[in-house]
């Protein structure tokens, strides 16, 4: 069964752009665990370190642009996915939970390998759990080569993603309980620097490897900004995408249709140009309002029963307070009106 599999829970005519949320009702043990906050590393959400093959890709991959240049080796494994990735933005969001509360952190994690699955919304049947296995051993093979820096250092020598690994507990049925991690120095001095982006949650129902290597572009660079423009071809080498061009064109057409990706919308101009908004900045227009229209004689008794009070910012509380009311129909907007108005004076007498 290839990785591609965790994705094809449907025939295809009934497959959607998002994973269903497999966890809904959170275990209560482990919330704690689940609180933690995704993050991930702006190193390799910048630059494609992970292959985006759903089957085991065995290329030595070299990317440059400008003063940058990444080599990817993969081992006998192939390389690290961007699904595999899923392990190292679980033990990131970890640590900087516990460092945010003032815990100490180290380079070594132990972790449940039940919460990992669930947090990462990634089945748990034992087939899950062979999965998970089967990334850290690509994690651990994959070796990088780059200049790229990390927490303020250069590096010029190769490393992996992960150190090591090892399973510390496994249960009766044999599948892995408690493991161990230990990040690369690479990694690590990246949280240490706090070099890292808090992502959606919703990432991890991302189906599509290109989808979600797009998502962390757009909030890499467009961030909470209103938006980021680039061009096609800038993306597609920033993505990693070995596809040809229509094709790769095809799916960011088909990503701005479809209008999944989480916390950005994307659209494709005629001149191959891709922007991304901000979807919490995208305010709807304010419907145009129509206040109640007061007679002279509205004005005339407001003056009676709130002496002393300007009755034209009165009016103006008055419509506020309508329209947060839900602007419901008034058969005497008048009478409305003054009566606002006696019952402000009878809360407060001296304005």
């Amino acid at each position: 069964m290839q990785e591609s599999d965790l994705f094809q829970e449907a025939p295809k005519q009934q497959r959607v752009a998002l994973l269903p949320q497999r966890h809904g009702n959170h275990d209560l043990f482990i919330c704690d665990v689940l609180d933690a906050i995704p993050k991930d590393d702006m190193a390799s959400m910048e630059h494609p370190i992970f292959s985006l093959s759903t089957k085991p890709d065995t290329r030595v991959l070299r990317y440059e642009h400008r003063n940058v240049n990444v080599e990817i080796t993969p081992s006998v494994q192939g390389l690290a996915t961007i699904y595999d990735k899923d392990i190292l933005i679980y033990c990131i969001s970890q640590l900087m939970a516990k460092r945010n509360v003032g815990e100490p952190i180290s380079q070594t994690l132990h972790l449940n390998a039940h919460e990992m699955l669930i947090w990462t919304n990634r089945e748990t049947s034992g087939r899950g759990y062979e999965r998970l296995k089967e990334a850290l051993q690509r994690l651990v093979g994959t070796r990088i080569t780059t200049n790229i820096k990390a927490g303020g250092e250069e590096f010029t020598e190769g490393f992996g993603l992960i150190e090591s690994w090892r399973i510390v507990r496994e249960t009766k049925s044999g599948r892995m309980s408690e493991m161990q991690v230990r990040l690369s120095d690479w990694v690590y001095k990246i949280i240490e620097g706090s070099e890292v982006l808090t992502m959606s949650r919703d990432y991890f129902r991302l189906r599509k490897p290109t989808d979600r290597r797009i998502y962390e572009l757009a909030r890499k660079h467009c961030g909470e900004q209103d938006e980021w423009k680039i061009s096609l071809e800038l993306l597609q080498k920033k993505t990693g995408a070995s596809s040809h061009e229509r094709e790769f064109r095809s799916m960011v057409r088909e990503l701005a249709v479809q209008d999944h990706l989480p916390d950005y919308s994307v659209s494709l101009g005629e001149d191959d140009m891709v922007v991304f908004r901000n979807r919490l900045l995208m305010k709807p227009p304010a419907p145009e309002v129509t206040y109640p229209r007061l007679d002279p004689e509205a004005y005339h008794y407001a003056k009676q029963v709130a002496p002393g009070y300007d009755v034209y910012a009165l009016e103006q509380d008055w419509r506020d307070w309508w329209v947060q009311s839900g602007m419901p129909d008034l058969g005497a907007p008048g009478k409305a009106f003054v009566g606002f108005c006696r019952a402000r004076y009878q809360r407060n007498p001296n304005p």
